[in-house]
């Protein structure tokens, strides 16, 4: 390995939790069924946390033994006073204990972890956002911040920012109403024709730019199931878009202790000192410059 190589290595900043996580106690304060599988857990912490910037995190379980030991990751899906939701796609073990609190259920929460949304600021190409299923979550409260404005920037206008919103079938378009009302530009497909255009999201962009409903120069912001995302990257690379990917890793921890979550980093990018970012840490919003999804299912 060259020497300046392994200066950047060395000298890199190996990285840390963000300053504002902590654990959590909190209560549960409803349990609301959600599409075909899906829930919204409302929750109370023990203590009132400052706005959270959209698509950051938190481990998040029960404190008797129906949760697994170890907890899992669930974007916030919104944020209301003093009370935090999440939405929730029933799974396994430790989503459905998850879904099956009642009110008053103890719960541990750590967090806000990682990195979220980049500022949706008003003024440039519109802000296209592409929703797999459940890789809606992060994008309800990414909306209301842009619409108000964040650090300082100036709000997005409801005509700049556009949701497409994509499943197998309609009834895994998790709180699809709820969208629409934010007043945004809301289009859904589904594979199966069951709602709106038939097709995955790519195919209903695709689809928007050749009839000219959408400008050819957007910023992309995505998430969902790792093909899609790595289609995304693929796209965005191909027409120089900017684009951003919240990434919808398996974690152990959250904190970046376990190294369990790699995502391998582009060489020329910001991160590109390491060959791999720490998806809990570093993410889960990366930018398309700095890591790549390209090779995943290789072989």
């Amino acid at each position: 390995m060259p020497d300046r190589a392994v200066h950047r290595i060395l000298s890199a900043r190996m990285p840390a939790p963000p300053p504002d996580a902590r654990s959590l106690g909190a209560r549960a304060v409803s349990v609301t069924a959600c599409g075909d599988d899906g829930v919204i857990l409302r929750v109370r912490p023990e203590t009132g946390l400052p706005p959270v910037r959209a698509a950051r995190f938190f481990m998040l379980r029960r404190e008797d033994r129906l949760s697994p030991a170890i907890p899992r990751p669930f974007s916030l899906y919104r944020q209301d006073g003093p009370d935090l939701e999440f939405l929730i796609k029933v799974m396994g073990q430790g989503t459905r204990a998850l879904a099956a609190c009642t009110p008053g259920t103890a719960l541990r929460l750590v967090g806000p972890l990682g990195n979220g949304w980049p500022a949706l600021e008003g003024g440039g190409p519109p802000w296209v956002m592409l929703a797999g299923g459940i890789g809606s979550a992060p994008f309800y409260l990414g909306i209301e911040q842009a619409l108000r404005g964040m650090d300082g920037r100036a709000p997005a206008r409801r005509e700049d920012l556009v949701l497409l919103y994509g499943a197998a079938r309609r009834g895994l378009l998790y709180d699809l109403a709820a969208f629409q009302r934010l007043g945004v530009r809301v289009e859904a497909c589904t594979d199966d024709g069951s709602l709106g255009f038939r097709g995955n999201v790519l195919q209903l962009l695709a689809s928007l730019w050749d009839s000219g409903a959408l400008p050819r120069e957007v910023r992309l912001l995505a998430c969902g199931p790792e093909r899609m995302l790595e289609a995304t990257e693929a796209l965005a690379r191909a027409r120089g878009l900017d684009c951003w990917l919240s990434l919808e890793s398996v974690m152990g921890c959250g904190v970046g202790i376990c190294n369990g979550c790699p995502v391998p980093t582009r060489p020329d990018g910001p991160l590109g000192a390491w060959p791999n970012a720490k998806c809990c840490v570093e993410g889960p919003v990366f930018a398309t410059s700095a890591i790549t999804l390209a090779g995943a299912h290789a072989g």
